[in-house]
């Protein structure tokens, strides 16, 4: 496989991560999820907990036009008293950055597809499911009752979709911001990871 960069976003409950792991497992390539939180809590001296407690969740008061790609990340730390939620942000689309140069790697979440909109082996991927196999899957993955379950795809898809508007101005699940928009419902998790790695061997190189 040529050089790609996948970044995977995904509606709570639509199989988006379980199908990054089996797509990364097929290609032999990193798969990156929850890895970055960690990189991004020792580049900034944080505990992973507080970055988990800021992942994918903007501030209270909005910091726009970040023009982060210009500079280092950790030069906006240290010169602007900043919201903790942007600071994680910049300081996970660095690592992004990084992960990215070292190779072909699977990324989910954190508008990877945004932060790395200038690479030239991006493949931009976002995955949908109907709301009743949401359910089910929060309820037999998560272990989650049905209420719960209900709820937390709402909040969940609402904060995903906040987030990427707040960083990007882009509107989340738009499929003008992504190269292929997969409805696992229909594909299943193994024929979603069949149709991307399609994909990945018939792109434009």
């Amino acid at each position: 496989m040529e050089r790609s960069i996948i970044t995977i976003s995904r509606e709570y409950g639509s199989g988006g991560r379980r199908i990054g792991e089996l797509l990364a497992e097929m290609v032999g390539v990193p798969f990156y999820d929850r890895d970055i939180i960690k990189l991004s809590a020792e580049n900034l001296g944080m505990s992973t907990e507080v970055i988990e407690e800021t992942d994918e969740s903007i501030p209270s008061t909005f910091l726009h036009n970040l023009t982060y790609s210009a500079y280092s990340v950790f030069d906006y730390v240290a010169l602007y008293d900043i919201p903790v939620t942007d600071k994680v942000f910049l300081a996970q689309s660095e690592v992004i950055k990084e992960l990215a140069l070292k190779g072909s790697c699977i990324i989910v979440g954190r508008c990877a597809d945004y932060v790395l909109c200038d690479d030239p082996d991006l493949v931009k991927v976002f995955i949908r499911a109907e709301v009743e196999d949401r359910i089910k899957l929060a309820t037999n993955e998560y272990d989650l009752p049905t209420d719960k379950a209900v709820e937390s795809i709402k909040k969940i898809d609402k904060s995903r979709k906040n987030y990427y508007r707040h960083y990007t101005n882009r509107q989340w699940g738009n499929v003008a911001n992504y190269d292929i928009v997969l409805n696992s419902s229909f594909t299943g998790i193994e024929g979603a990871v069949a149709v991307i790695r399609t994909l990945l061997d018939t792109k434009k190189v």
